[in-house]
């Protein structure tokens, strides 16, 4: 007896976060025959080991097929640890390059980040301005969710696509319909207000921790 054995790998790449830095995560995709099963492995924390439903009906709804083979999803390094929903857009088109629906070489030029919706739509992560200053670093172009689109764009000279949905990342790596470059949004610096700190005569503490919680959009309590 004659056994065919299918094995499919695609490799995808993306970004952790851990504070201000932003590691390389390469997302594997391995698709082969055997029982229907979804796994992640390296060191993924529960809201990544539940992008798998999250994964599943995104790619359903955006018109793909989700194989119905043995899937498991590899995040190297193993020992760095993942959080959050920023893994679910990698993870979605590691499978659909892995089971040829998309093509793989494109995958080469870009990092990806985002949180998938059951829709397919895509939502906005976390450290979006740490993603961009790392990925400046490379030669690869960057893509992500509509909402991180000012913040990704901050750096200036560094290549941003956004995008809005799963099925619009989709036609822009088979080339059927371009996903706009993100332009840096030019700030006005000259603006003026009738009340400001510099005006505040002592209390050089109060005035800073005024400054630190505003900056950052901190509880001021």
């Amino acid at each position: 007896m004659q056994y065919i054995v299918c094995m499919k790998l695609a490799v995808v790449y993306t970004r952790a976060q851990i504070g201000m830095h932003a590691p390389l995560v390469t997302v594997e995709a391995h698709i082969s025959n055997g029982l229907p099963t979804f796994s992640i492995v390296g060191l993924a924390e529960t809201a990544v080991k539940e992008s798998r439903d999250r994964v599943r009906s995104a790619i359903l709804n955006s018109h793909f097929n989700f194989p119905t083979r043995r899937i498991v999803i590899n995040l190297a390094p193993a020992d760095l640890p993942k959080d959050g929903g920023r893994y679910d857009l990698p993870i979605a088109l590691g499978i659909l390059a892995a089971s040829d629906q998309i093509p793989k070489v494109p995958l080469e030029s870009y990092e990806f980040a985002g949180e998938l919706a059951l829709s397919g739509n895509l939502r906005g992560v976390q450290g979006a301005l740490s993603l961009a200053l790392a990925t400046r670093n490379t030669k690869r172009k960057l893509i992500l969710p509509a909402q991180n689109a000012f913040e990704a764009a901050l750096p200036g000279d560094n290549i941003v696509h956004v995008a809005k949905t799963l099925n619009e990342v989709c036609d822009h790596l088979m080339d059927l319909k371009l996903l706009p470059l993100q332009q840096k949004i030019q700030q006005d610096n000259n603006i003026t207000y009738a009340i400001d700190l510099n005006d505040v005569k002592g209390q050089p503490q109060a005035r800073r921790a005024l400054e630190i919680a505003a900056a950052g959009r901190h509880n001021l309590l």
